[in-house]
């Protein structure tokens, strides 16, 4: 207990300027190994960033009275100006209550005398920039070789302009809400979300009945939900006749299925718009066959009566990327890019980033290359790319990171890229690893603003992963995005175990391409089909033109990837009707005779080539079988699953029951359990659903 007081008046003392370098050191190891001391510092630091947002305006006697007569006796000395007076007065519960008091107060007379833009507290997440931190400078390899450090995050003056910002927001946030005024956090945008998909709170309660809504860490934000995901508009069917050609870039990301799982394991229903079919299918790997001849994949067809509209027939198209002897997979230059911002301060956030680092750095060869540049109020290298070979010195900048401040997205993005580019190897793997929650709001923050830079960047031939962690602030349209403008892939790690999926069980797939700018343009044979519609891929959707446009950007395929897509067919004799246009009074379209079901082709580029290559194939009619079998009837009864998800219009007669037999004949070999997991969800999901008539209700194929 001594040593607790000790280090706390050396805390204070160091705050008026007063500690030695030795007594600083001290400091630095204590709060290492010290939560209590750690939670003082921190409340110091609230108290110094408050009281340097006071505003000049003198205070009314009133106010300045019920100040002071909140102060403990001790700290209310007769003429104090709320300053320490002595080396060693500690600020505890009494300093965290000034410092509350001084932003009610501020924000008082801010709004009595109409003083606009003071101050931009996070709770409203615009305007100018918070205080910059003290992060180090960019060190190039001419430089010194010691790897540069930031200072500690309790110590800057962006952590104390985060603190408060987090005190303040939460704080007023709860007042107003309390008193139902205009600041209460059903009109804020941070809760549109919350509101609209009631779902996501635990219990299915609203967000006003929520008693414990309020999170009263100083280390976390209000918990109400502020996730973010783009709205997903389902395909259609389309006339065969009228509109023959489909065209999608591949995906190859993964995180839906993981975010999805997250929400059911919480026993929460997940977001239409979180559910991402192909996403999901593509979670799991499939045994197509292995490429042959010069082209780094193989493509599989396979057709097979529908199994959620049994009047419809379903086509798979798989490919099988090559896979890399471990003599041949080419170096990696890799730049971890971290967020260190206040919201990644959570136990599913860094502290599950860091773990699932250290599994990748572990499994870096001595002759690969590894820097790590983090970001909050603004951005720094604090490891400088060092050899695969001295992974000790890696993993020791990874386990020193820690979070505190605002979120310079931007910044952080220009930097890694910059470091990845001094550290270029030629024919070998350069990528920017970017690690976050997605909730960027300082600087360059804008979707639009960072997939220009990113897409700008990528002519380096610097590739990008995103890896997603967290909740409730979660940016998924965010990341997905970036992923997307980068020649990247996306995964989110809700436990440590996907951490491990991705980057080792599947590191191949994950940081190796073996081929990028995928494009997939289906012709249809208006002789057999009718209409078709694609199921899932409704953001990767690209013109007819944009096929033979190599100037077009597309997926990338990773080293021993599969990749499925799967359409709905109607047959030609089907007796179903489809909203169809005019007839056209200058052109007449002719239906040539044939057995093709549809001719299958696809475009790709070498990781470092500017010019597509052809392969082409068909699927005839006589190939539907009765039903899907083996991988095939475990990628359907995934699709069906997400179809139930989303409560989709096309679902036809899908139901649990049917995904949970269908998964259950077809699991076939599951070496890592991710099968029998799927399994489980689907029973969780079957639990929690509560809508009415779900997975019931037939449809024609118009969706209505």
């Amino acid at each position: 207990m001594i040593e607790h007081i000790k280090i706390q008046e050396l805390i204070s003392a160091d705050y008026d300027g007063q500690a030695s370098a030795e007594e600083r050191r001290m400091i630095e190891e204590h709060l290492q190994g010290c939560v209590d001391c750690r939670k003082y510092a921190e409340g110091l630091s609230k108290l110094s960033a408050a009281l340097r947002v006071w505003p000049d305006e003198g205070l009314s006697p009133d106010l300045e009275r019920k100040i002071r007569m909140s102060l403990p006796a001790a700290q209310t000395k007769e003429g104090s100006q709320m300053k320490t007076q002595s080396r060693f007065i500690t600020v505890g519960g009494g300093g965290l209550i000034v410092a509350f008091l001084v932003l009610v107060v501020s924000m008082q007379v801010y709004t009595q005398r109409g003083i606009q833009g003071r101050r931009k507290g996070a709770a409203d997440n615009i305007g100018g920039q918070y205080p910059q931190a003290a992060m180090p400078e960019i060190k190039s390899k001419k430089q010194s070789a010691k790897a540069p450090q930031y200072e500690p995050y309790y110590r800057t003056t962006e952590y104390a302009a985060s603190s408060v910002d987090r005190f303040q927001g939460q704080e007023l946030l709860r007042m107003a809400y309390d008193k139902g005024d205009r600041f209460s956090p059903v009109s804020t945008k941070m809760t549109s979300f919350a509101m609209s998909e009631t779902n996501v709170l635990p219990g299915g309660t609203t967000l006003a009945e929520r008693s414990g809504l309020w999170n009263e860490s100083l280390h976390n934000n209000l918990s109400f939900n502020t996730e973010q995901y783009n709205r997903i508009y389902e395909n259609e069917f389309m006339e065969a006749a009228q509109n023959p050609l489909s065209t999608f870039s591949i995906d190859v990301d993964t995180a839906s299925y993981s975010n999805v799982r997250r929400f059911l394991n919480n026993n929460q229903m997940p977001p239409r718009d979180a559910v991402r079919i192909e996403e999901m299918i593509n979670y799991f790997s499939y045994d197509y066959p292995k490429p042959a001849g010069d082209h780094p994949f193989s493509i599989t067809t396979k057709a097979a009566v529908c199994p959620w509209e049994p009047k419809h027939q379903l086509v798979l198209v798989g490919l099988q990327g090559k896979t890399l002897e471990t003599q041949n997979i080419p170096p990696s230059n890799l730049v971890f890019l971290v967020d260190v911002s206040g919201s990644m301060d959570q136990p599913n956030k860094l502290p599950l980033l860091k773990s699932s680092f250290r599994l990748l750095v572990n499994q870096l060869r001595d002759e690969e290359r590894a820097a790590i540049v983090v970001y909050a109020g603004n951005a720094g290298l604090v490891l400088e790319s060092t050899l695969g070979s001295d992974k000790q010195k890696i993993l020791e900048a990874v386990d020193n990171l820690q979070a505190g401040g605002s979120t310079a997205g931007g910044a952080g993005i220009q930097l890694a890229y910059k470091i990845a580019k001094e550290n270029f190897i030629k024919g070998g793997n350069n990528r920017v690893v970017l690690a976050t929650d997605g909730d960027f709001n300082v600087g360059v923050s804008s979707d639009g603003e960072l997939t220009r830079i990113i897409e700008e960047k990528r002519k380096d031939g610097i590739f990008l992963t995103v890896l997603g962690f967290g909740t409730g602030n979660y940016k998924d349209s965010k990341m997905e995005q970036l992923a997307d403008k980068g020649n990247g892939n996306y995964y989110y790690i809700d436990t440590l175990k996907e951490g491990k999926k991705v980057l080792v069980s599947e590191l191949g797939s994950t940081l190796f391409t073996i081929a990028k700018d995928v494009k997939i343009q289906i012709e249809f044979n208006p002789s057999q089909v009718k209409a078709y519609r694609l199921v899932g891929y409704e953001n990767r959707i690209l013109a007819k033109e944009d096929f033979n446009d190599d100037t077009k950007d597309a997926g990338e395929l990773g080293a021993g990837h599969t990749v499925t897509a799967m359409y709905e067919i109607v047959p030609v004799d089907s007796t179903e009707t489809n909203v169809s246009v005019d007839k056209l009074a200058y052109q007449k379209t002719e239906v040539l005779p044939s057995d093709d079901l549809m001719t299958v082709k696809l475009r790709y580029k070498d990781p470092d080539g500017d010019t597509s290559k052809l392969i082409q194939q068909t699927v005839k009619a006589e190939d539907v079988s009765a039903e899907p079998a083996g991988d095939f009837q475990f990628a359907s009864v995934v699709a069906e699953f997400g179809l139930i998800l989303r409560d989709s219009k096309f679902k036809g007669n899908a139901s649990y029951e049917h995904v949970l037999k269908g998964a259950g004949v077809s699991k076939g070999k599951d070496p890592y359990g991710y099968r029998a997991e799927f399994i489980e969800l689907v029973g969780k999901a079957q639990a929690l659903d509560t809508r009415t008539g779900s997975g019931t209700q037939g449809i024609n194929f118009k969706g209505e």
